[in-house]
């Protein structure tokens, strides 16, 4: 025997309150790229900040003592060689592990929209990193992140990170735009369908899930006065 999953009337609620909900999306997806472009204008790096592109003025740092004697500072690093030593997720920011001149690893926070290559692209020649400083920060509080950043060779410092975005930061793209496209689908599903239903029984398309009678009232006792 054929076992029905949903019923026919379910069906077609459910198909009815999916058309919406695409509709939902587009208009939802228009608006969430719109919030999106404003976000990437207002966090737009801005040269001599952190997280913007460090000018010749800025100082390189070669060791991790240098991080912490200056305010602000530079690094520079060959290559990409900073994406290659390990990285993870800390408080919802992506570290890389950072190696200085000097060769001791850092845990780095690093805007790559202000990377600045020395060479034809970021892979030849040095890369000089964006605007930063110190943020001083627990970094064993996350033994998952310890793990993931320093899966190749342990950091030098877990007690500070080096922040190289500032105020720059936003969302993804994919983030900021597609996740609450997908929300507004599914709430727009969850809301009409059983809408939908209801209006179909009330037009006698089909029997309401639910029915409520009034209590019958109760019969007289036998031998009562």
């Amino acid at each position: 025997m054929r076992r029905r999953i949903l019923s026919f009337d379910a069906w077609v609620c459910l198909a009815l309150a999916f058309l919406v909900g695409l509709g939902a999306g587009k208009v939802t997806e228009k608006l969430a790229a719109k919030h999106y472009a404003q976000q990437v204008e207002a966090h737009k790096p801005v040269d001599g900040q952190i997280g913007g592109k460090a000018g010749e003025g800025v100082f390189r740092a070669q060791t991790v003592d240098d991080l912490l004697k200056h305010d602000t500072f530079t690094v520079v690093s060959p290559g990409i060689q900073y994406r290659n030593r390990g990285a993870g997720y800390y408080d919802g920011k992506y570290f890389q592990a950072l190696t200085l001149p000097s060769g001791e690893l850092v845990a780095a926070w690093i805007n790559g929209d202000s990377v600045q290559p020395t060479g034809e692209d970021i892979f030849s020649g040095d890369n000089i990193l964006p605007l930063g400083r110190v943020v001083m920060e627990d970094l064993t509080a996350n033994q998952t992140f310890l793990d993931q950043i320093q899966y190749s060779e342990p950091l030098n410092r877990t007690d500070f990170y080096v922040d190289m975005v500032g105020e720059t930061a936003v969302l993804a793209e994919d983030q900021a735009v597609e996740t609450p496209v997908l929300l507004a689908q599914v709430l727009t599903v969850f809301v009409l369908f059983p809408v939908f239903h209801m209006l179909g029984s009330k037009l006698g398309i089909w029997s309401p899930y639910f029915v409520f009678r009034k209590k019958d009232q109760e019969p007289p006792l036998e031998g009562g006065m």
